[in-house]
């Protein structure tokens, strides 16, 4: 047999891809997170992680024990909630795209921290997602709807991006005037091979083959190169302010979606969350979508 701690500690290491995460994360020193592993291992006769400089790599039984570790994991939850269904306490851990969560989403917190103030929050806003299904985050806010069991997904708000500019750079290079003109401007947008969603491939939607001259993996960053008159490129609208919009007939219309893991989906905290997810979309709906859409 082996203990049960371990097991728990072992989904620890393998949710935050470290020892140091996961010893921070469960208020340990990495070493002993490493022994716990290692007797886990033991017990088991299998190897479960191989450690490199990048991190922990999960094997095929490692992988397999991680699945069975999140259910074991949900059962003990669902337990907890038998005798405190309603404590708005807790942890949670939200992972948003890199521009809602800054923009929108981190000044927002202090207000959220004020009227629920036994909540801590823990907001991984990057270019990316972390996977609830894993148990990564116990929310997330994505730019298409996953598709898994594990998971209760819902619409969270529509949102639109157009293309920016700064004023000076307008006033140094004009604005184009028709879409083939971009051509003949400093383009700015993701670098390719680094696009994690098909959702962010937004210059092939306005002109295939236009490539960006300045890029980068992370929005905020081509914020700041729009910002700075580097070039013409797609931002959120929420993000462009004290920028120029130019070619107006460009419209692009997505949508952010809320996923929460079905274990603690009903927990007073996730939906303490959700609800001010919702009310904060709402009340930041001329942000999202300032424009009103074209008629085809």
């Amino acid at each position: 047999m082996f203990d049960w701690d371990d097991l728990r500690i072992f989904v620890a290491a393998a949710r935050a891809g470290s020892l140091g995460g996961a010893a921070q994360r469960l208020g340990v020193d990495a070493a002993t997170v490493g022994r716990r592993v290692a007797r886990l291992e033991s017990a088991l006769k299998s190897t479960l992680v191989v450690r490199s400089t990048t991190g922990l790599h999960l094997t095929a039984a490692g992988a397999q024990l991680l699945d069975i570790g999140l259910e074991a994991e949900g059962a003990m939850e669902a337990v907890a909630r038998v005798t405190q269904p309603d404590t708005l306490a807790g942890v949670v851990r939200i992972s948003a795209s890199e521009g809602f969560g800054v923009t929108l989403m981190a000044p927002a917190l202090a207000a959220l921290r004020r009227a629920s103030p036994g909540l801590r929050i823990e907001l991984a806003a990057n270019a990316g997602f972390l996977s609830p299904s894993r148990r990564e985050v116990d929310m997330a806010i994505t730019l298409a709807a996953p598709d898994a069991a594990r998971l209760i997904v819902e619409p969270l708000t529509p949102y639109q991006l157009a293309l920016y500019a700064a004023p000076d750079y307008v006033a140094r290079h004009g604005a184009p005037d028709t879409v083939e003109a971009l051509s003949d401007f400093d383009i700015v947008g993701y670098i390719d091979d680094l696009i994690y969603a098909p959702e962010l491939r937004y210059l092939d939607e306005i002109r295939p083959g236009l490539t960006p001259h300045l890029a980068s993996s992370s929005i905020r960053a081509q914020r700041e190169i729009i910002a700075a008159g580097g070039g013409i490129g797609v931002l959120p609208c929420f993000m462009a302010t004290g920028l120029r919009r130019v070619l107006p007939e460009i419209l692009i219309e997505r949508r952010f979606w809320l996923a929460t893991h079905r274990e603690v989906h009903d927990t007073a905290r996730l939906r303490t969350v959700r609800t001010w997810l919702k009310a904060l979309c709402a009340e930041r709906r001329d942000r999202l979508r300032p424009f009103a859409t074209p008629v085809a």
